[in-house]
């Protein structure tokens, strides 16, 4: 088995969200536990486990170091990266399987685009919710902006969408980790995406926290951020057709740069994700 570490959705080294991401070629994915040890033995948020199931498919499962997760972005990304850069595949569509769905992906010369699973609402929030979900943060009602309110969104993975009215809330949240993983657990999500929108640079610049499945921080998340592309159409604050841009990582020190498209048509909204990445190590498992 080959096992690499990419940077996703950065251009740089080191920067980024760091992914695990396991060949298997054309053989059956290993036990459970192994896969579940090996994600803890890279000790990055979420590790990749990519067999190819046809000349143009792939099946992916994705594990953080304590759960199997339906989907993961950034380490999609990674994946494509690492079978485009490695020569196992050239540009062109992919179809992936994962326990999300069936989706799409787009492997280009540098970059990476994937679809997202149909974008749904989740539960909103009273006020007495909110104010406990900002609490979690150190923040208050205060902090929220104006016409905007928390809201469970998926893209597939459950988030709670969290907006904070400017930057400077955004860097002084702290996070109860205990507080988050009770409030994860109770309302069904995987965690909460804290985000300011509307800066100058970027369509939003973002902060994600899972504790519920030991990612305290997380430099940059597609899945979210694919919720976040929804949540914002939704509101009339970004348009089809445009790509948007999300920062996410700053507070971390890897800074990450991801990019989402929103289209719609008869059939309905269908959200796209996509980034750059980069290759950082490579080793085998042995035994």
């Amino acid at each position: 088995m080959k096992l690499y570490v990419a940077d996703a959705f950065t251009t740089r080294r080191f920067s980024g969200n760091q992914a695990g991401v396991a060949l298997l070629g054309g053989d059956p994915f290993p036990e459970e536990g192994l896969m579940r040890a090996l994600a803890g033995e890279l000790k990055h948020s979420e590790t990749a486990f990519v067999r190819q199931t046809g000349e143009r498919a792939f099946h992916i499962r994705y594990f953080t170091p304590a759960e199997e997760v339906d989907l993961c972005g950034h380490a999609t990304i990674a994946s494509f990266t690492v079978l485009r850069d490695t020569g196992a595949i050239g540009p062109g569509d992919y179809a992936l399987h994962t326990r999300s769905g069936d989706l799409t992906i787009q492997v280009g010369a540098d970059s990476v685009w994937m679809d997202m699973a149909p974008p749904t609402d989740g539960r909103g929030f009273s006020e007495e919710e909110q104010a406990e979900l900002y609490a979690a943060y150190g923040l208050s009602l205060a902090d929220r902006p104006d016409g905007l309110e928390a809201q469970a969104v998926s893209t597939g993975l459950l988030d709670i969408l969290l907006p904070v009215k400017d930057l400077d809330a955004l860097e002084r949240a702290v996070q109860n980790e205990g507080e988050v993983t009770r409030l994860s657990e109770h309302y069904g999500v995987v965690g909460v995406h804290m985000f300011c929108a509307g800066t100058a640079d970027a369509t939003a610049h973002c902060r994600n926290f899972a504790p519920l499945y030991a990612i305290p921080e997380e430099a940059a998340t597609g899945t979210s951020n694919g919720a976040l592309t929804y949540y914002l159409f939704r509101r009339g604050l970004i348009q089809t057709g445009a790509d948007n841009r999300f920062v996410q990582g700053e507070k971390m020190g890897k800074p990450s740069e991801i990019l989402s498209r929103i289209t719609e048509d008869e059939n309905g909204v269908k959200v796209r994700v996509g980034g750059r990445a980069l290759i950082t190590l490579k080793c085998e498992l042995l035994g």
